[in-house]
């Protein structure tokens, strides 16, 4: 009978003191515990060692650090543009708990995987696609860098909860092969466009180039000829010049010899023919003839 006592006593301490060891709980600094009694919400518990009631009470842990949720590969969001083309987005969201709202995730979602399954996953694709179809397809490509910013703020402003959303990533865009194709067609179009005016405005540039050189060569023949009718023209004057003062000069001397044959004519007349004379006497001589220029005194 002893024994048995014994042995319930050592059965009934070995009890109680697994009660008070599950009594004991730590809380890490990444997380918050939320405290409930008999399933009631009693508080929340900040990071350190704690302990609880046992059986009666028990603590959940919420995570408060960053947690991430991804969309990609099979599991990509599927949207239309608003030329109803159709792409397929990978995307990804991060987010974080407030301390001080650990209480309300456990209250409103029971914890962080309902606030994902229930809150993030269901909103987040919705505010994806109504901004996605505010974009054709061509301007998602060019205005990448906006179209982010407009996803992220939409998801800030829809999803309304208590968590903070700390960014929102678009990391990649796949759009349809036909889409894809015509694109690369439609790019393939403008480079032939491209080399074409640039062809265009080389010829251009020849052909100006050509006019330059044309009116330049235009430019010197005329300059020439204008030089060498100038030149024509100043030996034409001074030739006229050079005939002028040979006959002012040629009418002065005839004149100064019409004065002198005036006042003594038959002396000039016998000096110009003996200038004349070569000096020899006529061989023959007809009867009753004078010799020529010879006056005997």
């Amino acid at each position: 009978m002893t024994y048995i006592r014994l042995a319930l006593l050592g059965v009934l301490v070995v009890a109680i003191l697994a009660l008070l060891n599950g009594g004991w709980y730590t809380v890490q600094e990444t997380e918050r515990g939320v405290l409930l009694r008999n399933g009631a919400f009693v508080a929340t518990v900040e990071p350190g060692l704690h302990f609880k009631l046992p059986v009666f009470e028990s603590v959940v842990k919420i995570d408060v650090t960053q947690r991430a949720l991804r969309w990609a590969s099979d599991n990509s969001l599927e949207a239309y543009s608003q030329d109803q083309q159709p792409a397929n987005l990978s995307v990804s969201v991060v987010y974080h708990v407030p301390p001080v709202d650990v209480d309300k995730v456990y209250r409103q979602f029971a914890g962080v995987e309902g606030l994902e399954s229930r809150l993030i996953a269901r909103k987040l694709p919705q505010d994806l696609k109504t901004v996605f179809g505010r974009y054709t397809a061509a301007s998602v490509i060019q205005n990448r860098g906006k179209f982010v910013a407009d996803v992220e703020s939409a998801v800030r402003a829809g999803i309304v909860g208590p968590l903070v959303v700390d960014q929102v990533n678009i990391e990649d865009i796949i759009f349809s092969d036909a889409y894809e194709n015509s694109v690369e067609q439609r790019m393939l179009a403008e480079i032939e466009v491209m080399k074409l005016r640039q062809n265009a405005e080389r010829e251009k540039v020849q052909a100006e180039i050509t006019v330059t050189q044309a009116k330049a060569a235009a430019d010197s023949q005329l300059a020439t000829a204008t030089a060498a009718a100038q030149a024509t023209e100043i030996q034409a004057k001074a030739d006229a010049e050079r005939i002028r003062l040979r006959g002012e000069a040629d009418a002065a001397a005839i004149r100064a010899r019409a004065d002198a044959l005036g006042v003594n004519g038959d002396a000039i007349i016998r000096l110009n023919n003996s200038e004349k004379w070569n000096g020899q006497l006529p061989a023959t001589m007809l009867p009753g003839t004078t010799l020529p220029f010879v006056e005997i005194k």
